[in-house]
């Protein structure tokens, strides 16, 4: 049972990296300088919101 919720949270992890990922890469520049995030750091962004899943 251990292995299988292991297993679930890192699928959840990637799923939460890939949504995050792919919504703000969809944002214009200007979207993303009103949020503060560089084009540069979408893929740090993405992966303090996985770990955060």
């Amino acid at each position: 049972m251990l292995l299988w919720g292991f297993i679930a949270k890192q699928v959840r992890r990637w799923q939460a990296y890939r949504r995050t990922v792919l919504e703000l890469s969809q944002l214009d520049d200007r979207t993303l300088a009103d949020i503060n995030v560089a084009r540069g750091e979408i893929d740090r962004v993405a992966r303090r919101a996985a770990a955060a899943a």
